[in-house]
């Protein structure tokens, strides 16, 4: 059988991130700038006549639970590719083939990013109106519509509400991603912040990850990481991403950021790519 479709999954950077109080949701609000690199995940779609099942290769296949279609609780992909059938009154299936290159639990929203593939891969196959897609987003993870997007935006509220951010003059920069090789969750990172509202986001220039702190608490190799970048000749910006652990520096040139990619110390991941 062909492949009917593929997907990059971007891996998401949060090039800024003000955490602003505690929603009676128990989420939090947010003010942050997403960008997204022209690496990360690869999904691909095989239809199928009306079930859903997924496999998972690549260097971070063994850290995901692939999940079973028939459980209450499926893999993020399967539970999108549900619930995009059911908005959408869709009778079709598919088999998935997820190529895992982006760490679990890494702060470069790689599940979330699948998931937003795997709706676009959908909305193509079956020929169906984006707006289901963008319909079920939010309810999947809060960085899924920005994900499905995988365009420049700021994220506000839980980070769902969306508006356009100009970053044309960023955009192709080359970009260094490290992580120390530690999953962290995002829920114990949030519960971790100091509740203290620094002010909003206003340039993302002049931002700062408030989740850094709490981060690092959990994760205090998080702290070389972000040392070790802000050393690397070049490098014009660094920050962590998310809710960690991955860090992030960009350079002007792509030569600095290879030359820096050969350096990162061996037990720590990394990815050279570009900005979309």
């Amino acid at each position: 059988m062909n492949v009917a479709a593929r997907e990059i999954a971007p891996a998401k950077l949060n090039l800024a991130l003000h955490v602003r109080r505690k929603r009676p949701d128990g989420r939090h609000d947010i003010e942050t700038v997403f960008a997204f690199c022209t690496d990360g995940d690869r999904l691909s779609a095989f239809p199928r006549s009306d079930s859903f099942e997924i496999s998972v290769s690549g260097p971070f296949a063994r850290d995901l639970d692939p999940g079973d279609p028939d459980d209450d609780k499926p893999n993020l992909v399967l539970r999108a590719a549900r619930e995009l059938q059911a908005a959408a009154g869709a009778s079709g299936g598919a088999r998935f083939e997820l190529e895992k290159n982006l760490p679990v639990a890494s702060g470069l929203g790689g599940g979330s990013a699948d998931a937003a593939a795997a709706l676009r891969l959908l909305t193509s196959l079956w020929g169906i109106d984006p707006h289901h897609a963008q319909s079920v987003a939010p309810a999947l993870g809060s960085d899924v519509p920005a994900c499905l997007l995988s365009l420049p935006v700021r994220g506000d509220g839980p980070g769902d509400i969306l508006s356009p951010a100009d970053l044309s003059d960023i955009s192709g920069r080359p970009v260094l991603l490290v992580n120390p090789r530690v999953p962290l969750s995002t829920a114990e990172v949030f519960a971790r912040w100091d509740g203290q509202d620094r002010g909003p986001l206003g340039d993302w220039r002049e931002g700062r990850n408030d989740l850094e702190a709490a981060a690092i608490s959990l994760a205090p190799q998080i702290d070389a990481v972000l040392a070790w970048l802000g050393l690397q000749p070049g490098a014009s910006l660094v920050r962590m991403s998310g809710s960690g652990a991955t860090c992030f520096a960009l350079f002007d040139d792509e030569e600095p950021r290879d030359a820096a990619a050969m350096a990162v110390p061996r037990e720590w991941w990394h990815m050279a790519s570009f900005l979309r």
